[in-house]
């Protein structure tokens, strides 16, 4: 469906929340609360296969000496296993919060059919994340601490803010919205933050991007999927100006359509992040079975969950090119009534992080 942006005004609300509890910055007001909650954190993507017979768009992305594309060069050289050097219309970050409070992440998957209006989808989810990390560096990921020998009137001047996931993906949104090179584009995203104090996770997620929990060998938790119709996710969008491109039909959902969750964690949960390119063709018993294989391997925690993430997304893609396998994504549309054999090409991203907690 098309339709036009509402009109925003040059302050979103989440911008004004957070203003409202910005004040001066001074380093003495940071205190040194436990922490004794730790996250590792692991990252492994791949870019789909390019298709016979299809041109490169002419489109310039971000340059290397550009904040986004330097950033998106520094993000990518992550060490992994699986051999990519991109991560097709995906993109992802892990960013430590203000005065090491936590740790947010994300997933974001740029929407492939703006490729047939000769716009490039990898900008708009290179360009979301770049701004969530941006957002999520400068702030806390829970109450701002506050040392307690200060007066009251000192209290009051804490430097930076608490920041949830809903709001800094309404703001990184909004930088997206402001990018000149961002033409056009849509995206599905999943952020999560992790607080280091109180082991709580809080999640904002729009369509079909998500993330699960699993807990001693067992998913406890599975974000569902937000569509307007089958394999229509709901999705962030900006559309080009009238005058310079006319455009089919495109979703637009506000940030505020994201589903909220909130649960606190526990030594040993294991969180995934992922694009539908995982979701799409691998089950969750087989996420389960990946996880329980690696545990059992001596490595490190950081060692087990670089492993866990390499592995799901070699085994997607293993998945998405084999036509014999039954899929979840053949599933999902056999109960929609639609005929689809096998497993479904796309772009995969997994970020797994592993809970430590310090008793």
């Amino acid at each position: 469906m098309l339709g036009q942006l509402p009109l925003r005004s040059t302050q979103s609300p989440a911008m004004a929340r957070l203003i409202a509890r910005k004040t001066a910055h001074s380093s003495r007001h940071l205190s040194t609360l436990p922490r004794p909650y730790k996250f590792h954190i692991g990252a492994s993507w791949a870019g789909k296969p390019a298709e016979r017979g299809r041109k490169p768009l002419a489109t310039v992305p971000f340059t290397h000496d550009s904040p986004i594309g330097a950033w998106r060069d520094v993000t990518l050289s992550r060490p992994k296993a699986v051999s990519s050097k991109d991560a097709g219309e995906d993109f992802f970050y892990v960013q430590e919060m203000r005065n090491g409070s936590g740790v947010s992440l994300g997933v974001a998957d740029g929407v492939g059919g703006w490729v047939e209006s000769g716009v490039d989808p990898s900008l708009f989810s290179q360009a979301l994340m770049f701004h969530a990390h941006r957002y999520s560096r400068a702030a806390w990921a829970g109450e701002p601490e506050i040392d307690p020998t200060l007066e009251y009137e000192e209290r009051e001047e804490i430097e930076g803010w608490e920041l949830t996931p809903k709001e800094c993906l309404d703001l990184a949104y909004g930088g997206v919205l402001r990018e000149r090179l961002v033409e056009a584009g849509s995206s599905t995203s999943c952020l999560i933050n992790l607080n280091a104090s109180s082991g709580i996770l809080r999640s904002a997620n729009l369509g079909d991007s998500g993330f699960s929990i699993i807990r001693s060998s067992s998913m406890i938790y599975k974000e569902p999927v937000q569509t307007h119709f089958f394999n229509c996710p709901k999705q962030l969008t900006k559309l080009p100006g009238a005058s310079r491109r006319k455009v089919r039909g495109h979703c637009i959902d506000p940030p505020s359509d994201a589903a909220t969750f909130e649960t606190k964690l526990r030594d040993g949960d294991i969180v995934i992040a992922y694009t539908d390119g995982l979701s799409d063709n691998v089950f969750p018993s087989e996420m389960i079975s990946i996880c329980s294989l690696v545990a059992r391997s001596r490595g490190s925690e950081d060692e087990q969950v670089q492993a866990m993430a390499d592995r799901m997304v070699d085994y997607a893609q293993k998945c998405m090119s084999n036509r014999r396998r039954v899929s979840p994504f053949e599933k999902e549309a056999a109960r929609e009534g639609m005929y689809f054999r096998g497993g479904k090409i796309d772009d995969v991203t997994v970020l797994v992080a592993m809970v430590r907690e310090a008793l």
